[in-house]
């Protein structure tokens, strides 16, 4: 595995335990949101999983899936960045409900993240790539759940 690759697995992965952390950190405070909050923190655990297994495999570059991680490094570390800012931030002073979707919202948004929807959303090309895709078959949409959650529950 190329010095690259390796860290943007890195960064994704990171990306991937920051979110669950953040979403943790909702889950605890807002009672009435914890399920919602709950699933989305395992989800993003599922998929720092899957990451991680992905470093350790002894796979040839080419088996890995093509478009799976987000081609700039500098939008993960700083996606990294901005999220233990927001959990730094609102350990001190926690944001109401609203501004705490909103901000899961933007975060689901974000180069790695959206990439991440993107590479589920695209026709497979590999056998990696299918893989991949059938163990996150569950797991996926978190903006467009987060917007639907948002609108059933009065938060738009």
């Amino acid at each position: 595995m190329t010095k690259t690759l390796y860290d943007h697995l890195d960064e994704s992965i990171k990306l991937e335990l920051n979110l669950a952390k953040l979403y943790t950190v909702f889950n605890d405070q807002f009672p009435e949101d914890e399920d919602f909050w709950f699933q989305l923190a395992m989800e993003e655990r599922g998929h720092a999983a899957l990451l991680q297994q992905e470093k350790k495999q002894p796979h040839p570059v080419d088996f890995f899936p093509e478009n799976l991680l987000a081609e700039d490094l500098q939008s993960l570390i700083d996606a990294n960045a901005r999220i233990l800012g927001y959990i730094t931030a609102f350990a001190e002073n926690m944001p109401s409900r609203k501004t705490a979707f909103s901000t899961a919202l933007e975060l689901e948004n974000s180069a790695g993240e959206a990439h991440f929807q993107h590479f589920l959303d695209s026709p497979n090309h590999s056998l990696s790539a299918t893989i991949f895709k059938q163990l996150n078959m569950e797991d996926r949409d978190h903006a467009e759940r987060i917007e639907e959650y948002m609108r059933n529950n009065g938060l738009v």
